[in-house]
């Protein structure tokens, strides 16, 4: 069927388009001689709000009838010989519109009163006018009442319809079928929803789709994400691979349950195969260089329910660059760059006053900005000569005042910063070099207008800098990825998406705006009143809302100066790290079993030819890697061992026993020179810091101790070396220093994180981070970051400034042991798992199944020596080399 120049776009926002029926549009002035040159062939569609003909001559224009305008709809009483029935309908109307004449876009026209003759070529018109009428009726209602009826007939029109079971294939199994609703912007479209065991279909109950049904494999849909529709949780967007002959889908239901049923039944289809994208792997991606600040500002708005198929959720993006006015831009120059700590309301002190002044005086609920950084009315303001048939549809068929459209980028950034109601941000066009700049040129020709200086309104003028579209959009992608902006972009995700977003972090932030506009702050379906929804729903349309809340507390900051790593493979690796980076297998290559009872803690020696062990035997064993032997074995005591340490410049041994003492053992004279009762209960673990010349022990007694002087005059003694003891609230199970020994992370049993400067020995921060036991702790190379590992079987990397866990995996056991060295992070379990993750790019590179027969409680790599070294509880130590 010719589907004609007809869309859904020229209908009001949120109408509904039933049928049409093929006609014969008479006009008024016809007579018998000039009927086969005046009569336009064309359809008739049937809407909830209008009469719409769409004629068969796509250089006539479709002419809409408001169904509100209309005096009388009727079956036509009279006769004409060249009128080949009766089956004619009349509609008299005060006003019509006249729209895309010549096939061209431009405002729509609106006409005076006149007299229409529509004779239906097949339909039987006693069939269709009952529902004309009854549309018509409605729109002679106020506006809530009129929706409300209207939805009525919409309801009773689709019970009707069921979904047809022919478009099945013959094995294929019905899962579910219910109603939903096909999102685009500013367009929806109802119609059946089936999901069978293979294929999702929607099938719409009009004929305006390109499609009678649209099928999705279920084997091709790569993610799903449940949205916020209208300030109510009923939407679902759907991402296929992108051959897939659908790749993506954007639907609304009828309730938030009948939404959650769906998507429980799409996750319970064998078939289907999600990749995962989970929140703390993008993060960290993003902190490592791994994907560039534009992607993971896509992936942000989309955690906030921000959707291109959703105007009033469009994607937001900052305005980055301050300079429209120079001739050449200092990219590496800050002054050239917005503060993105600040609302957009604030970037002007002297309109921040004056905007203050009035909130103070303002009764509750009290905002600070009239108007939002994102309505539908921004964004097509934005890119109405891309897209004018959407502004055309939102603004009742008629662009802006030319003086108020995009003109320039430079008065629309300053209006920004002066005028007391403009606070918008910008949209992901401006920074997409893919799309070229092609929203900022009038490619189309449009008609907008002249403006008031005699300008016709044609292409954004573009600030000095900038060369063309393709080069402006370019240069402020480059700004947006550039270190100042990697610098303070974390500072507008906490205004936006974070924890500035709303409640008393938002107020002294001023990041302040209409209360109607806070997820959570209306609930539509609690409110009976017709009038009262709908004028918050229209509210809500037009105002904007604010992003779904995706950060709680602060968001940590990007790693500067890196290189975007856009592929891995672009990276100019060693020959042993490519080693790592692309392990196939892991072998065993020695094993030592000398040990008669749990291997406790391990080292590899700086040159990699040989291990250092204690164990719960009393024993201290030296293996030498390239001899494959044991070539030391020593008796220390009578208890337990738990860790040892190799002091730099001198060949001695550091031992923290269950006994409470800390002995020195030289490796030269084969004996323990030093001991001292050091703790009040067992020592669990020791660290040095090797810049500070610090040693450090935390035991079961709560305490953390801080030695110093150790290998200068090779002696322990708590009056000479003790610097001072630190509390915390429960057994200490683990600590490392940072890099720098600036900082001393500490792991306690109640699942508390301490971290203290190492100058004073003052708390710099502390976190709860699990509800667990922390069994290791390990300082990232760069510290800015911690791997922690727990007894509840999960391991998290914390951003150290923020307390967030940037990355969080949940194992099969619990993890006993950790290493993090340079992109490498290996984890050991208590169930004998070996794990090896590279945690910049955030992928597990190799994972070994039982390892070793009992828990892995102790774990060293050395990545340029190539070789991992473990000790578990199966009393044995292991070698491994990566293939």
């Amino acid at each position: 069927m010719d589907r004609g120049k007809f869309s859904l776009l020229l209908l009001d926002p949120g109408e509904i388009y039933f049928e049409d029926f093929s006609a014969v549009l008479i006009p008024p002035d016809i007579t018998p001689k000039t009927f086969d040159s005046k009569k336009q062939d064309g359809r008739l569609k049937m809407c909830s709000k209008s009469l719409v003909f769409d004629p068969k001559d796509i250089y006539k224009p479709i002419i809409k009838i408001p169904l509100k305008n209309c005096v009388v709809i009727e079956q036509w009483k009279g006769s004409a010989k060249y009128l080949t029935n009766n089956n004619v309908l009349t509609v008299n109307c005060r006003e019509y519109i006249e729209m895309l004449e010549g096939n061209i876009v431009a405002p729509y026209k609106f006409r005076e009163a006149t007299n229409f003759l529509f004779q239906l070529n097949y339909a039987n018109i006693m069939n269709c006018l009952p529902q004309i009428c009854q549309l018509h009726r409605a729109s002679t209602l106020p506006a809530a009442e009129q929706a409300d009826m209207i939805a009525t007939i919409v309801h009773s029109r689709h019970a009707r319809v069921s979904f047809d079971p022919l478009w099945l294939d013959l094995y294929e199994k019905v899962v579910l079928e219910t109603e939903a609703d096909k999102v685009t912007p500013l367009v929806v479209n109802p119609g059946r929803l089936l999901l069978s065991t293979s294929r999702l279909f929607f099938q719409p109950y009009n004929n305006v789709e390109s499609v009678p049904v649209i099928k999705i494999e279920l084997n091709s849909i790569k993610r799903m994400v449940k949205r916020r529709f209208l300030l109510r949780h009923i939407g679902l967007e759907i991402y296929c691979s992108e051959s897939s002959s659908n790749p993506h889908i954007y639907l609304s239901f009828r309730s938030q349950q009948k939404r959650d049923h769906l998507y429980d039944n799409l996750l319970n289809q064998p078939v289907l195969k999600l990749e995962e994208l989970d929140q703390d792997v993008m993060t960290l991606q993003w902190q490592n260089g791994i994907i560039s600040n534009y992607d993971y500002l896509q992936y942000i708005n989309s955690l906030g329910d921000r959707t291109i198929n959703d105007l009033t959720q469009y994607p937001i993006f900052p305005w980055i660059i301050s300079n429209y006015t120079d001739p050449e831009l200092d990219f590496k120059d800050p002054k050239n760059y917005r503060d993105l700590s600040k609302p957009v309301g604030a970037l002007n002190e002297v309109r921040l006053r004056r905007l203050l002044e009035r909130y103070d005086e303002m009764s509750h609920p009290k905002f600070l900005y009239g108007s939002h950084y994102s309505t539908p009315g921004f964004v097509l303001f934005y890119l109405a000569r891309l897209y004018p048939h959407y502004v055309l549809c939102l603004q009742s068929g008629r662009f802006d005042h030319p003086d108020r459209m995009f003109n320039s980028v430079a008065d629309v950034y300053k209006n920004c910063q002066t005028n007391m109601s403009d606070f918008k941000e910008l949209i992901p066009e401006f920074y997409d070099v893919s799309q070229e700049g092609n929203f900022l040129v009038n490619n189309m020709g449009i008609n907008f207008g002249y403006r008031h200086n005699g300008l016709k309104v044609a292409d954004v003028e573009l600030p000095p800098w900038a060369d063309s579209p393709q080069d402006f959009v370019r240069k402020l992608r480059d700004a947006l990825e550039s270190d100042v902006v990697s610098q303070g972009l974390h500072q507008w995700i906490d205004l936006i998406f974070g924890f500035k977003q709303q409640g008393e972090e938002a107020v002294k932030a001023n990041n302040l705006f209409y209360h109607l506009c806070y997820e959570g702050n209306v609930d539509l379906d609690k409110i009976q009143d017709l009038n009262q929804r709908h004028a918050l729903e229209v509210q809500i349309m037009e105002f904007g809302q604010i992003p779904k809340q995706v950060f709680k507390v602060p968001h940590p900051a990007r790693k500067i100066g890196l290189p975007l790593l856009t592929e891995p493979h672009q990276v100019n690796l060693t020959e042993t790290e490519d080693l790592w980076k692309n392990i196939t297998s892991l072998e065993v290559v020695s094993t030592f079993n000398t040990h008669k009872n749990t291997v406790s803690h391990l080292f590899i020696s700086d040159d990699g030819s040989r291990v250092t062990s204690v164990g719960h035997d009393s024993k201290l064993k030296v293996f030498s890697l390239e001899q494959s032997r044991q070539t030391r074995s020593a008796n220390i005591g009578n208890m337990p061992l738990s860790s040892c340490i190799q002091m730099p410049n001198v060949n001695v041994l550091v031992i923290g026993s269950w006994d409470n003492q800390i002995l020195l053992y030289d490796l030269d004279y084969g004996k323990v020179t030093e001991s001292v009762l050091a703790h009040e209960d067992a020592i669990t673990c020791m660290c040095w810091g090797r810049k500070s010349n610090i040693l450090v022990s935390g035991s079961g007694d709560c305490t953390v101790k801080i030695w110093k002087g150790l290998n200068n005059n090779g002696i322990i003694k708590p009056i000479q070396c003790l610097q001072k003891q630190i509390d915390h609230n429960s057994h200490v199970n683990c600590l490392d220093f940072d890099n720098d020994n600036e900082h001393l992370a500490v792991g306690t049993e109640d699942g508390e994180v301490y971290i203290w400067k190492t100058g004073d020995f003052t708390l710099y921060k502390k976190y709860t981070i699990h509800s667990s036991s922390i069994t290791a702790i390990n300082y990232s190379p760069d510290g800015l970051k911690l791997a922690l590992g727990a007894k509840n079987k999960t391991l998290q990397i914390v951003d150290v400034g923020t307390g967030l866990p940037v990355f969080t995996k949940t194992l099969k056991s619990a993890i006993s042991c950790l290493k993090w060295v340079g992109f490498l992070l290996v984890l050991g379990c208590d169930d004998g798992s070996l794990f090896i993750w590279d945690i910049v790019e955030v992928r597990l590179l190799y994972e070994v199944s039982g390892a070793h027969s009992g828990a892995i409680k102790t774990v060293d790599i050395s990545p340029e020596h190539a070789i991992i070294v473990t000790g578990s509880e199966d009393r044995l130590i292991k070698v491994w080399k990566p293939k």
